[in-house]
């Protein structure tokens, strides 16, 4: 895998003014275990490099997805420990390209008011089983919520599905889309990403990754929902049949 070329120069005021964040912050994800420790130089000053600076940048991006900072944890603990900021930049890229709509921040009295009625506690808990919504950190109140998703499951609230169906449903769901995912990103790295990595040269490297990961995102995303439909289709077929 490829390293950084450049040493680490930044004093931490300097990488935080870069990354456009507070020391403050650089230290907090620091003792988190997002950031790898600098290098430590004369008089005990630590420096930093490229690749703290492209984690900060994936850092942010992730946020900007809605993603809480205990799930940014156990993102960036599935990442190879020696990422360049190379690569670490084309990942950036990737994510931005192919994730969801982000999350937004609502209280309680705006999910209902996007929602056209009252949201019992029974309802918030069946809404927050389905993925829909989570209470925000730090629990203020708020909640974070998929707007893509809010309207079918308040859809779902009136199905007579049992609180411990769903989230059966939904483990099942989840397990079988990351192994799809595992596979999926196993194949675009073999394929796709590790010949573009030997032209890694190129200025417009990561700029040309993005677009291309954009251009699959559809095809990919239309495969799945077809397959799963059609799999889904043929299963209940011979489950009632067999019946």
């Amino acid at each position: 895998m490829a390293t950084g070329t450049e040493d680490p120069t930044l004093t931490v005021d300097e990488l935080a003014a870069r990354a456009g964040v507070t020391v403050r912050t650089v230290r907090f994800y620091s003792t988190r275990g997002l950031l790898p420790p600098p290098v430590i130089g004369p008089r005990r000053v630590g420096h930093y490099g490229p690749e703290h600076l492209s984690r900060l940048a994936l850092i942010e991006e992730l946020q900007h997805q809605g993603m809480t900072l205990a799930a940014i944890e156990r993102y960036l603990e599935q990442l190879p420990p020696d990422l360049s900021a190379h690569d670490l930049a084309i990942h950036r890229a990737l994510v931005a390209s192919w994730a969801p709509d982000s999350a937004e921040d609502a209280t309680r009295a705006e999910l209902e008011r996007r929602a056209g009625r009252a949201l019992s506690e029974q309802d918030m808990a069946r809404l927050a089983a389905m993925g829909v919504l989570e209470r925000a950190e730090p629990a203020d109140g708020s909640y974070r919520v998929d707007p893509g998703l809010l309207r079918l499951g308040v859809e779902l609230l009136g199905v007579p599905i049992a609180h411990e169906t769903i989230l059966a449903a939904r483990t099942v769901l989840l397990e079988h889309s990351r192994s799809a995912a595992q596979e999926l990103t196993r194949l675009f790295r073999d394929e796709v990403w590790n010949p573009y990595r030997e032209r890694e040269s190129d200025p417009e490297h990561v700029a040309a990754m993005k677009s291309l990961s954009a251009d699959m995102q559809p095809m990919v995303l239309q495969a799945l929902v077809t397959a799963f439909q059609r799999s889904l289709k043929e299963e209940l077929r011979a489950a009632f049949t067999a019946e």
